[in-house]
């Protein structure tokens, strides 16, 4: 994606949280000449070799998963807050613009069977269900249900290159800086308070 300068996140640690966070993200890959884009998770980790990879599945009825087989080359979205900014809230005339943070995700896809993708299934459960007053386990689940396994395409991906975008309003000085943030908090939806947030974390 296209990224000014000043608007490049580069820390390797705070992307990875990013990703974690918001790791339901969009698989986008070319099938049968056509773009294909399909909305799940995909959970971060390390694999055995030290390479950072995502892992997911999909359903064998989508045939997203066709395209895995000839072109391994893959792009994964992740995407955090967002809110409208408007030029009003500035000290002098400009147009209006849009704050966000955004991660692309480049890489090689395949497809794994057996073992892992029980393996896989196990962290992604475990991972969401940690909060759970009841917490499933996929271990506890009976044979007739986990034959629902045989229905889905699982995967890894291996990362070849990451772009990363926070745009929070770091062209502006701190007097207009600082209004923005307060111009975001009166706004008072969740997406206009999480960019607010972001933005204190960073001041100018």
């Amino acid at each position: 994606m296209y990224i000014p300068e000043i608007y490049k996140n580069q820390n390797q640690e705070e992307i990875r949280k990013f990703i974690q966070a918001n790791s339901f993200g969009i698989l986008i890959n070319q099938t049968n000449g056509k773009l294909c884009a399909t909305h799940i998770p995909l959970e971060l980790e390390t694999n055995e070799e030290g390479k950072d990879i995502l892992h997911g599945h999909i359903s064998k009825e989508n045939p997203q998963w066709n395209g895995f087989i000839n072109n391994d080359q893959v792009l994964a979205v992740f995407s955090g807050p967002h809110s409208y900014i408007s030029s009003s809230w500035y000290d002098h005339e400009n147009v209006p613009t849009w704050n966000y943070i955004a991660v692309h995700v480049y890489g090689k896809i395949k497809i794994i069977e057996g073992e892992a993708v029980i393996e896989s299934l196990k962290k992604l459960v475990d991972k969401y269900e940690q909060n759970s007053e009841n917490p499933i386990r996929i271990d506890d689940l009976s044979t007739k249900t986990m034959m629902q396994t045989r229905g889905i395409v699982t995967f890894e991906i291996e990362i070849t290159e990451i772009q990363a975008t926070k745009k929070i309003s770091q062209n502006r000085d701190q007097k207009n800086y600082q209004n923005i943030i307060s111009e975001l908090e009166k706004t008072n939806t969740n997406q206009s308070i999480a960019v607010a947030n972001e933005m204190k974390k960073c001041p100018i």
